[in-house]
């Protein structure tokens, strides 16, 4: 039967679900939508991570090219057989969120990711100039609630290490996730990773 404008009025209002849409108004990816577009090259040799669904382009200056290529001299020989150590490739941290850390020391084989990116990390660590403030907040958070227990940034600007650790949800900040400690090492001393605590690490030896 179809319904009269009278019977009509009588039945409660719904709106449409606009769940997908941001409020500010950004249209946002998925992670399957970006892996798409990379597939068909749609970035070509663009060095892009995707944060929250918005899509970055990421520029390496001398520094930071300098760093990354004396973290891989320093990282590599801690971690040998039953680790992964990555520079510039993805980590799959959901919700709409697939970055590009400069580092990530992962457990497993290379061969374990040939279909799906690594969800998780012993370690993480950014090289941080220009990038410093998205690092300490934007990149700390997605961090924290993806529960990464070790997170590094080689604060280049200042010339030390900032570590991060004890993820969790921010009391502060609804929603928020953060790490309960940081501890900030200059460029005279030295950290050991938490998945390999007897190998210290000469913060001057990452720096350029």
């Amino acid at each position: 039967m179809a319904m009269t404008n009278k019977s009509r009025s009588k039945q409660p209002r719904t709106q449409k679900s606009d769940s997908w849409k941001p409020h500010d108004g950004l249209f946002r990816f998925t992670v399957e939508q970006f892996s798409k577009l990379d597939e068909l090259g749609f970035f070509e040799d663009r060095h892009v991570e995707l944060i929250r669904g918005v899509i970055f382009e990421m520029t390496v200056n001398t520094p930071h090219a300098t760093a990354t290529r004396l973290g891989n001299d320093v990282f590599r020989p801690i971690f040998g057989r039953g680790w992964v150590v990555s520079d510039s490739l993805p980590l799959d941290t959901g919700r709409r969120s697939l970055l590009q850390p400069d580092f990530t020391v992962v457990a497993g084989s290379s061969r374990d990711f040939d279909k799906v990116h690594p969800t998780t990390a012993a370690l993480v660590v950014e090289i941080s100039d220009s990038t410093l403030r998205k690092d300490r907040t934007i990149k700390a958070h997605l961090y924290a609630q993806a529960g990464l227990p070790d997170y590094w940034i080689i604060n280049l600007a200042d010339r030390q290490l900032e570590v991060h650790r004890n993820p969790g949800p921010d009391p502060s900040r609804r929603g928020r996730f953060r790490y309960a400690e940081v501890t900030i090492v200059a460029e005279s001393g030295r950290m050991a990773p938490l998945a390999a605590p007897q190998s210290e690490i000469a913060v001057a030896d990452l720096l350029p």
